[in-house]
Parts: structure tokens; sequence; C-alpha cells
């Protein structure tokens, strides 16, 4: 079998490829989008996948982005009539999946749309026209002839609440749109070099599915009653072939991990409503750097025993305003009385806007939850415009308050674990005193740091291990920059007592304190005795801290015979 890629321009292309008898993937190769969702910008782009199954009846699994609506009408007419499809599959309704939905109805009226009852709830709000329609769930089967019988596994909550997997007996193919997927663009349609993918795949999972990880490892169960996998034809990267057993186990690896938490925070917001889906994730990812588990719920497509089950077993409650009217009102009211009647004062909440333009109010809810005696450990988070890269740290920093907030004993209880002679001698281990300072776009993040080392000559590099659950760490990832500032002996005090101050989220790290721009955009200390400017290149995973390696581009320094300033410690088993 052999490729075809299509170079239309440089940012946007098509390939498409036979992977298994009749069956054709149509890959819509995004090579420059840097930024998807919330998480964090995007180094190798992305792809959206779509799948065409061609027995004695045709199906089509899934579309594409707007953004390709030219190219994959043209690819998809050139590959079958039209006139000739028979079923469109809905994996689940978000729009970079299901975003030429309208076009492919509007080329092809007689098609019948296949998705989970969630699913084509959904889809009518998004196409606003009739269509025909078969609602299926886990166990149905659809054969297409020829073999291709094709078999449903509901997953929902992967990442949305309308998501279905679908199993092809003839070719062994399962269709997965979200699940195993990654944002990873590349000529190669499948997943040779594995070594290349780890960190996309990870963040990709931890972004989107490590938040349901109880849904993950529901449907991890499902799936386990399907005959072999041969290939898993995933929405976004390269198709998984190759290293199955070892994708898939990382799923359940990871969601295993998630869902023995001590501590759980139970997130409802209204899907595909306003920035909703955007602003729970930042929050999620926020409070999942804590080590504390996440439950994504629609309040559009809950029932009321799964609401009481989930704020029974939360620990943290946080809420997305749902809209006032529309089809779901009725639903979503429910769910919050089922909300205000469960919770006690034990458990804490938080509240944010979807920003939709007919959100329910904060502040009634909030004052209930007040009456209750629930602790507020961020104030609601207000959508006023377009949200930007600031908004989404002020989410990402409120998840992470909210985290800490609620392990804060466990934290306590770990600082008295350790032996006390070893504790001591842990802490003999000395450092300088640093700032690391960072900004990307409109957001921006400091840190004191002194477990900070030369790591190579050539190239020059350092590493410096920070906190998973530090605000700054998502400013760490790949390819981001980022200024060490180095502390003076003897005038480090008031920068250090400074940046030990617990900041609000969003608050403004540099408000009293003179800085200037280096040549990455990235905060320089006026007070620094010399700075560094710094890529990062890599990270290693240490359990509660990342170790970052990066280079160094560029340094300079103020005093020429001034020392850097060193922190001693008393103890090893905390700052």
């Amino acid at each position: 079998m052999v490729a075809l890629a299509e170079q239309v321009q440089s940012k946007l292309t098509l390939q498409t490829l036979e992977i298994a008898e009749h069956t054709t993937t149509i890959r819509s190769l995004d090579w420059d989008r840097d930024r998807f969702d919330i998480e964090f910008e995007l180094q190798n782009g992305t792809t959206y996948n779509s799948f065409l199954i061609q027995g004695e009846k045709t199906a089509l699994v899934d579309t594409s982005h707007e953004k390709f609506r030219h190219l994959y009408l043209e690819k998809l007419t050139q590959l079958i009539d039209p006139a000739k499809l028979d079923y469109l599959i809905i994996s689940h309704t978000e729009p970079d999946h299901s975003g030429l939905v309208r076009d492919v109805l509007a080329i092809a009226p007689q098609v019948t749309v296949v998705g989970s009852k969630v699913a084509i709830q959904f889809l009518d709000d998004l196409v606003h026209q009739p269509f025909q329609r078969k609602l299926v769930k886990s166990g149905d089967r659809l054969d297409l002839g020829l073999g291709h019988e094709l078999e449903f596994v509901s997953a929902p909550n992967l990442h949305w609440p309308d998501t279905i997997l679908t199993y092809d007996h003839k070719t062994q193919t399962l269709y997965t749109c979200d699940v195993f997927g990654m944002h990873y663009c590349d000529d190669t349609t499948y997943d040779e070099d594995l070594s290349l993918l780890d960190e996309d795949y990870q963040i990709y999972y931890d972004c989107l599915m490590g938040p349901n990880a109880r849904s993950v490892l529901a449907a991890l169960k499902r799936m386990g009653d399907l005959p072999e996998i041969r290939t898993i034809a995933n929405g976004h990267g390269p198709l998984l072939r190759h290293n199955i057993s070892e994708l898939v186990g990382r799923y359940r690896t990871w969601s295993q991990a998630q869902a023995k938490a001590e501590t759980t925070v139970a997130l409802f917001y209204a899907t595909d409503y306003g920035y909703s889906n955007e602003v729970a994730q930042a929050i999620a990812y926020g409070i999942n750097k804590t080590g504390v588990a996440v439950e994504l719920i629609d309040l559009k497509a809950t029932d009321p025993q799964e609401v009481r089950e989930m704020v029974d077993l939360a620990s943290g409650i946080v809420i997305g305003m749902p809209p006032q009217s529309g089809e779901f009102a009725a639903n979503t009211r429910a769910a919050l009385s089922t909300i205000l009647a469960a919770v006690n004062s034990k458990q804490s909440i938080g509240l944010f806007e979807a920003g939709g333009g007919d959100d329910e109010s904060v502040y009634p809810l909030r004052n209930q939850f007040q009456e209750v005696g629930m602790k507020e450990v961020f104030p609601p988070i207000l959508i006023k415009e377009t949200p930007n890269a600031a908004l989404y740290q002020l989410c990402d920093e409120a998840g992470t308050d909210l985290g800490q907030w609620l392990t804060r004993d466990r934290s306590i209880k770990q600082m008295k674990s350790l032996d006390n002679e070893l504790d001591k001698a842990l802490g003999r281990l000395s450092g300088g005193l640093y700032i690391l300072t960072a900004k990307k776009g409109e957001a921006s993040s400091a840190m004191l740091a002194s477990w900070v080392s030369q790591a190579s000559v050539e190239p020059l590099g350092i590493t410096i291990a920070v906190a998973k659950d530090r605000a700054i760490e998502s400013f760490l990832h790949v390819g981001d920059r980022f200024i060490l500032n180095v502390l003076e002996e003897g005038n480090y005090q008031h920068l250090m007592k400074h940046f030990l101050k617990r900041f609000g989220p969003g608050a403004d790290r540099f408000e009293g304190v003179k800085t200037y721009s280096a040549a990455n955009g990235s905060p320089i200390l006026g007070d620094a005795l010399a700075y560094l400017e710094c890529e990062v290149v890599s990270r290693m995973e240490c359990s509660d801290h990342w170790v970052v390696y990066s280079s160094v581009d560029t340094g300079r320094i103020s005093k020429s015979d001034a020392l850097t300033a060193v922190h001693h410690r008393k103890v090893g088993n905390h700052y």
C-alpha cells in the first residue's frame, strides 16, 4: 500500500492510504497548529483522521476540521460518489471531528447518521436540519456486507459524554476518535518510532483523558470483550499498529493510578457551551498536578443518581455555570439541585462562568453553597471576553490551589515521614538561590528555585527540579523559553520574601518588582546578580518533580565581584 500525500499549501495537507481491506483513511495534516484547547503549545502540529469503509454498503467514520472543508470534500468525492454513501458514523461531536457533518449532509442527504443518543442530540444543535439517524449503544452491530460487521462500544466522557468506539470484525480495526490519540503531525501513518511519540502521547492523556480515569477504565473493560485489535484508527496523530499493547497498557496504568487517588474533585459543566470545555480542562489540569483525581461530569447528559454518587465521592466540587434556557436547561437545573442537596460543609467549592452569553448567575449559587458552610478555595472565575492564555493560566492556578488545599494534611504528614537523621543529613545538600521567570502570550509566572545545577558544557545546559504542582510548570515544556535569575548574596531577602508569597490565581507575580524584558520575552529581575536565557530541551519525570533540562542561549552578569546567594536547609524532606 502506498500513501498519497498531496501538498496544497505549507500548512494544510491531505494523506490518503488504504489501511485495511476496503478501508481508506483520509488524514488532514495540520502542520503548523500550535495550540489545541488548553494544552501547551503543540510542537508537532496535529492531524484529524477520517475513515471510509466500503462493503456492500459504505460508511464514513468521522469527518474533519472545517479549515479542511475544500480539500477534504474534494478528496471524499474522488474516493466515492456521495450518492453511494450509506452511513456517517459520529464517534463524537467535537468540531474538530464533526466540523464538516453539515457539508457531508449537503452532498449526501440520503446518508444515515449513526451515533450515541447524546451525540445525536448534540448534532441536532450543530447542524440545525433534519437528517436520518440511527442511535447505537454498546453491543449494537451494523452490517455493511462483505464481512464488515461493525460493533459499537460506549465510551462516555472520553473526553466528551457522547463518545462511542467502532470495531470492524473483518479488519480487526478499532475506530477510537480522541481515545489513544495524540497531537503529532507527520507523513508517517503509523506508530513506527515510539520514542518520537512518548511525550505527546502522555500530554494528550493528561489533558484529555486523565480527568476521567474511571471512565477510561470502564471503556477498557468493554474493549476487553472484543476480539484481537490489529489497528487502532484514532482521530489525532499516527494510527496505532506496532505498539498497541504498550500504548493501551499505558492508559490502563495511568488511569488505575488516578482512580486510586485518595482525593477526588467532581467537576460539573455543560459540554459544548461557551468556553466551558476549555475552562474545565484547564482547571482539571491544575487539579491533576497536585495528585488529586478529577471526574468531569456533563450537566446536560447526566442523571441525578450519577450526580449524587459523584458528590458523595468528592472532597471538592467545581461547577461551570450552565445556560439558563435551551433544550437541556431542565436537566442542568435538576443536576444543580441534586448537587446542592448532597453537598456538606466538609467539602470545598469553586465556580466558573462558561461565557456562553446565557449563563446562570454565579452569585445566587455561590451564596447557597456558603450557607451550607463549604470552603470556597478560589473566587468565581468570570469570563468577560474571549479567553486568552492569561485566563487559562488563572484556571490552571485555581485548580492547583484547590488540589493543594485538599491535600494539605497529606503534605504535612509527608514532611514528618522521614527518619530524623536522614532528614537532617539530606538537609545538608545546599544550593544557590534563583528566581525562574517565564512569559507566554499574556500569561507570566515566576518561582523561587534552589534545585538548580549546570548539566552540560557542549552545548551549555542546566537542570532545574520543579515540583509538579507549581504554577510555573505549565511554562516549562519542551520548546518553552524562560529566564533563570541568579540572586546576589546579601541582596536577595526582599526578592525571596516577595516570591515566597502565596499568590492568588491569576495574580501578577511581578507587581512592585523592577523588571525588564529579555530577548525571549520573559522578565529579567532588575536586582538579579546575573541572568541566563534558557530554552527547555527535555523533561524527566521524578515522582513529585520534573527535572527540566534546558539549553542556555545568553547570559549577563551585573557585578563581577559579587557572590551567588546560597540556601542552607535544616531538613531535607521539604523546601
